[in-house]
């Protein structure tokens, strides 16, 4: 099946017309001892997330065992209500051990708009994330009657 794409022509200085395809979030989830590593990789919004996808994904994570994780957000270029919802979900299942990792800045923005900061340390790389995970004063206030 072919498709045409009806057009105004363009002066050569105006650029083409591009259409925007937003890729849905990938999860790509790494083990390293007791630290989940999780990946994520595109836009992670409502209405581009399977539902059914994310709730297999924390399952994943649950059947890990992991007590602490780290969020790497590097390749997320937007982010709404279904990474906010994930986020507060993994932060419960690992007890509040959550850090999150390589945000970018209309990411943080939304997450700083939504308070996370308050509760849920960001670092600039991976390193720096897992260092906080495994030091022995872990500084995340956590509520005690879960």
């Amino acid at each position: 099946m072919s498709t045409q794409r009806n057009s105004t022509p363009q002066s050569s200085t105006s650029p083409e017309p591009v259409d925007t395809i937003h890729t849905p979030i990938l999860i790509v989830i790494e083990q390293r001892d007791d630290v989940c590593l999780v990946h994520f990789k595109g836009h992670f919004r409502t209405g581009q997330v399977d539902r059914e996808y994310l709730s297999t994904k924390m399952d994943e994570i649950k059947t890990l065992n992991c007590t602490k994780a780290l969020a790497d957000f590097r390749d997320v270029p937007s982010a709404g209500s279904a990474c906010l919802s994930f986020i507060v979900g993994l932060y419960g299942i690992t007890g509040g051990r959550l850090v999150l990792a390589r945000t970018q800045p209309r990411v943080r923005q939304v997450l700083e708009i939504a308070r996370i900061s308050t509760v849920i340390p960001f670092v600039d790389d991976i390193e720096s994330g897992l260092a906080a995970l495994r030091s022995e004063c872990w500084a995340v206030p956590r509520s005690q009657d879960r």
